[in-house]
């Protein structure tokens, strides 16, 4: 039984049942444009007892549920049965896990505090399961957490913060970010004030593209050229390298 079973084989759920204050304060805002017909797929990320993703599946999300404890997924899916929903559970070690390639539409990642060595591999697992388009929100406890008695890890080295996001995350759009301490109060887990940090950022869209063809009637040949949506259609052709306002050899 490793550590995370322990502090969840007990009846009471240790963070509390209620979600995360910060997804829920942008729960609403993130699910804005989500299409009821096509419901939004949400990744949540270490998401112990199942506070979060129960959450939002009431929202009307499809959500799978990851973390490193048997023990808390079946108190998830205990939760979701007594709140009227589903959610896909599944057991792994994020310092290890592949994650499936543009699957989700968003993924959460509260309080998730691996070391320091195993963050730039999740941080890639991360960008490769969003969908372009999509969105990563975080809160973690920074290092100004340490000391302060009220939760979180009892190392520098688990804690993260806003300008590492950021740069992990360098060629998402910057949405929301701080560092802040704010009360944390959820279950017996988290208890006071906590210095945290904050991010939301959105996965780039993908590009729309199109090809031009040109051709002369007096000749079979035809030049292809492919451009992104938002550049002129004149200019060099990157097959042919050449000009499509231009004649054929």
């Amino acid at each position: 039984m490793n550590k995370w079973d322990e502090r969840y084989d007990k009846g009471e759920y240790h963070y509390g049942t209620e979600p995360n204050e910060f997804l829920r304060a942008q729960a609403e805002r993130l699910f804005a444009t989500a299409n009821p017909q096509k419901p939004a797929h949400v990744l949540c990320l270490a998401d112990g007892e199942g506070r979060n993703s129960v959450y939002l599946a009431q929202l009307g999300a499809h959500v799978t549920a990851v973390d490193i404890s048997q023990i808390g997924l079946d108190k998830a899916q205990r939760l979701a049965e007594e709140r009227g929903v589903t959610i896909q559970t599944q057991l792994a070690d994020l310092t290890e896990c592949e994650l499936p390639e543009n699957q989700y539409d968003g993924v959460v990642m509260i309080f998730c505090h691996l070391p320091g060595n195993a963050r730039p591999r999740l941080y890639q697992q991360i960008e490769k399961s969003l969908k372009p388009g999509g969105w990563l929100l975080a809160e973690c406890y920074t290092e100004d957490q340490l000391g302060r008695g009220t939760g979180g890890p009892p190392s520098a080295d688990l804690m993260l913060s806003l300008t590492e996001l950021k740069d992990a995350f360098n060629q998402f759009q910057l949405a929301h970010g701080s560092e802040l301490v704010r009360p944390v109060l959820e279950g017996e887990g988290h208890s006071g004030d906590g210095a945290v940090c904050q991010y939301i950022g959105f996965k780039p869209p993908a590009r729309d593209s199109i090809y031009q063809v040109s051709s002369t009637r007096s000749k079979s040949s035809r030049k292809i050229r492919y451009v992104e949506s938002s550049a002129p259609a004149v200019g060099e052709c990157k097959f042919c390298l050449g000009s499509l306002a231009d004649k054929d050899d």
